[in-house]
């Protein structure tokens, strides 16, 4: 039976314990993805090579492997406000801190201990693979005119695959604002940009373990470098001094303001130190602008994602 790329599902429930089974369902933890991909992440083939007779080499031994998820989410609030989007457990796997305010918001900034988990069930059209213990990173795009996307990298334990059918799923029924009517802002300046991009940056390290069936132990968050770009209509040095902040590495807030405008669907990001690490100039309809690199400085409060 051939499988088809468009019916395959991602479910994700949060872990209470490293590793154990959530046993996420279709009914309360599907996420309403695009552009999954996968591979299996450090898979493991003993070569042997004997001295013998006859020249070549003998069977290799498979010695254990993880896999790898990627996936799009479109960014959007859960429609109601001080209730978690459904994505909520993947952020948390990428060492996100998870702060609700009943009624009123959910906030996600950057967390350097305790580390919560996730369990991935992945159905490919027939086939059920199980992910526990998964950790990663994510990156987001904001684009003017489009839906705000993140860009989800998991890696998790695999159990699978096994023959098994589509669970009926449901997603949270709000759409993604688009990216307009936003005020985004460096420092004090209203600045005139078309894309902003943040990527969190992970280390994700993969250690082995004797014990472990897979011979993997547990996934972990290592160190993160938080950056990002946007690109600024260029400006008189007298409005605002691209260059000269470049050089001289003043540190920026950056915020886009709130996305949305509907309560439990609208959301912003707010960069509390961002550094310029590179300026190019670029093109916009003939209009000169700038493409900058940045760093975001600070520790747990590098950036603050809010929905509302």
């Amino acid at each position: 039976m051939a499988k088809l790329i468009k019916r395959e599902l991602i479910l994700a429930k949060a872990e209470t314990a490293y590793g154990d089974d959530a046993n996420p369902t279709g009914a309360d933890d599907a996420v309403l993805v695009e552009n999954i991909g996968w591979s299996y992440a450090g898979a493991r083939m003993i070569e042997r090579n004997p001295v013998k007779p006859a020249l070549g080499m003998l069977q290799g031994i498979f010695a254990g492997t993880l896999m790898e998820v990627t996936f799009d989410v479109e960014l959007k609030g859960s429609g109601t406000a001080g209730t978690a989007p459904e994505f909520g457990p993947l952020l948390r796997a990428c060492g996100l801190a998870e702060t609700i305010s009943a009624g009123t918001s959910v906030e996600y900034l950057p967390a350097s201990s305790a580390h919560e988990s996730a369990t991935l069930y992945f159905h490919e059209d027939g086939s059920l693979y199980k992910l526990t213990g998964c950790r990663g990173t994510v990156s987001g795009n904001l684009e003017t005119g489009t839906a705000g996307k993140l860009s989800f990298t998991l890696t998790g334990h695999i159990n699978g695959p096994t023959d098994a059918s589509l669970p009926t799923a449901s997603y949270d029924a709000s759409k993604p604002p688009p990216v307009i009517n936003a005020g985004f802002s460096v420092g004090s300046y209203a600045a005139v940009i078309n894309t902003l991009s943040l990527d969190l940056g992970n280390t994700i390290a993969t250690p082995p373990s004797m014990s472990a069936e897979d011979g993997y132990g547990e996934i972990l968050i290592t160190d993160r470098d938080v950056t990002g770009s946007f690109d600024p209509q260029a400006t008189t040095v007298a409005q605002q001094d691209w260059a000269g902040d470049w050089r001289t590495g003043s540190a920026k807030t950056m915020t886009t303001g709130v996305i949305g405008t509907t309560a439990g669907n609208r959301y912003q990001l707010a960069i509390s130190e961002a550094w310029y690490k590179e300026l190019a100039p670029g093109d916009r309809e003939g209009q000169r602008t700038y493409e900058i690199g940045f760093g975001a400085a600070g520790g747990d409060d590098a950036f603050t994602l809010t929905f509302t």
